[in-house]
């Protein structure tokens, strides 16, 4: 099944299995954004993430990049619109989504593409791969996050070079640095973000949601607080399960344990 908008700059499939691809295509212009395609992007996020059949997000861009930003030539138009509505507000709904999102770099993640490719839960890039925040370059101030979640990822003092410098990020040194999970040749890109999804589809699905959920909510707090929250959460989780949902976990488990080939000494 798929669903797209009325130009097909953004384009959504369904497998059978569980795993969605979302493509940003408008590979002409290096598939940067205009106010629609915002708005389409946002909403295919919010559907694929009340869609049951989805367990995991793979994102993608057509063609040699990833996203090169926001449009300028639309940049009036972006960026005094109503940023405040996250109904339309591709970020926000990524970071809402429950669902993981899986992000598969190819050549350029600039600026506002940099910032969505920060909202994804895991990222796989290509070889060629370029991270660049030129918002100090073009006088555009940052709202979609880059200027406090790379800090917390890459450290304060990279960060603050990455963005006051505009200088490229590639994707080995952004390996190095923590934010890029994989580096792959570019025709593998797509099978490694699908390898790491069909990991992802083979465990438990009301957990991943909530395991997500928990760390991705206690990275904004410190360490004292994320840990009570993960004991709080915990607590919950367990309070609700029913006897059958226990018997099951334990069923589960000893099947699991049952399969396991017999250590050689």
């Amino acid at each position: 099944m798929d669903n797209s908008s009325p130009e097909n700059l953004i384009v959504v499939k369904k497998d059978s299995d569980g795993i969605a691809y979302v493509t940003i295509n408008r590979p002409k212009s290096l598939n940067s954004l205009t106010r629609p395609m915002m708005t389409d992007l946002a909403r295919a996020f919010k559907s694929l993430d009340a869609d049951e059949s989805v367990g995991v997000i793979i994102l993608s861009g057509s063609g040699r990049s990833f996203c090169s930003g926001v449009d300028l030539t639309s940049a009036e138009d972006v960026f005094k619109g109503d940023v405040k509505d996250v109904e339309s507000d591709p970020v926000a709904q990524m970071e809402r989504c429950r669902k993981p999102i899986i992000g598969a770099i190819s050549g350029f993640a600039i600026t506002a593409g940099f910032e969505i490719a920060l909202a994804c839960d895991i990222l796989i890039a290509s070889t060629d791969a370029k991270f660049i925040d030129t918002h100090a370059r073009f006088g555009i101030f940052p709202s979609w996050g880059l200027s406090q979640k790379l800090s917390r990822i890459i450290g304060v003092n990279k960060a603050r070079e990455v963005s006051l410098t505009a200088t490229p990020l590639t994707a080995a040194t952004a390996e190095k640095l923590g934010l890029v999970n994989h580096v792959v040749d570019g025709n593998d890109l797509l099978k490694k973000a699908r390898q790491v999804a069909e990991s992802i589809m083979k465990n438990n699905r009301d957990l991943v949601l909530k395991y997500k959920a928990v760390i991705n909510d206690g990275a904004k707090l410190d360490l004292h607080r994320a840990l009570l929250l993960e004991k709080e959460r915990a607590h919950d989780y367990y309070n609700g399960m029913t006897k059958e949902q226990f018997k099951k976990m334990q069923d589960f488990i000893a099947g699991r344990s049952s399969k396991k080939p017999a250590s050689k000494l």
